[in-house]
């Protein structure tokens, strides 16, 4: 198998940091990337001897100097795994521009900010894998989180359409809709609203990050190059599109 360069968003917690420690198994010389929580981040590149990049995601300026950064280390990247994410919870009526404005610019502003900064590399290079990780509540919405939502659906969309533009120079672009995972995301989740969370997943489980990095670790192989545009739902059947 072809070692190549990844950069995981969001990689050094959660999901991101399965998915940084998948790829680095693969083979990968891989580049994490995060933002707020420095021990964690620390922490993470002594377990796993992962190299560890900071800079936020929202920032079209940071993102290239980041990158640059990155490929100065480690050459071109080749993999993009669009993982960064956050949530700021209110019903409309309630929701500030600010949380509104953050969630947009994390989750949605941050794939074009990364992918543009590489595609035109991958097209040259006539090889390319961006995975995007989107969200079952992106599919199917959810009560309170009107900008997660609306930043999630904004991923499928957006990975139809790069898909299309990379097709036919090599480079594939699929999303990951993972469901409710066991992450930090959950951890303040009330008993009672887990317990219903739990009711209406069909196989009867929380999803673990380990379940997503194996499917995203599967759609950047080199002999993964027939599948693109396509989102993968990982929920454990409880939203079936």
């Amino acid at each position: 198998m072809t070692s190549r360069t990844a950069l995981v968003t969001g990689g050094t917690r959660g999901i991101g940091q399965a998915i940084s420690v998948a790829l680095r198994d693969a083979g990968h010389r891989v580049a994490a990337v995060y933002h707020g929580d420095e021990r964690a981040a620390k922490a993470f590149a002594a377990a796993t001897s992962i190299a560890i990049f900071k800079w936020y995601v929202g920032d079209f300026d940071a993102c290239a100097a980041g990158i640059a950064s990155v490929e100065k280390a480690f050459g071109p990247v080749e993999i993009l795994i669009n993982n960064a994410g956050i949530t700021r919870d209110a019903a409309l009526h309630k929701m500030t521009r600010d949380d509104w404005q953050c969630v947009i610019r994390t989750n949605l502003d941050s794939m074009f900010n990364l992918s543009r900064h590489v595609i035109e590399g991958m097209r040259e290079r006539h090889f390319g894998r961006i995975v995007n990780v989107g969200s079952i509540n992106g599919q199917k919405g959810q009560f309170g989180q009107t900008n997660y939502a609306a930043s999630k659906a904004g991923v499928v969309g957006f990975t139809k359409s790069l898909a299309l533009e990379g097709a036919r120079h090599g480079v594939t672009v699929n999303c990951v809709a993972p469901g409710y995972c066991a992450t930090d995301m959950l951890a303040h989740v009330r008993d009672d609203i887990m317990k219903t969370i739990l009711a209406a997943i069909p196989v009867g489980r929380l999803g673990t990050a380990e379940d997503v990095a194996r499917m995203v670790a599967f759609l950047v192989r080199d002999d993964a190059g027939f599948i693109t545009g396509a989102t993968f739902s990982l929920n454990g059947g409880q939203y079936m599109s």
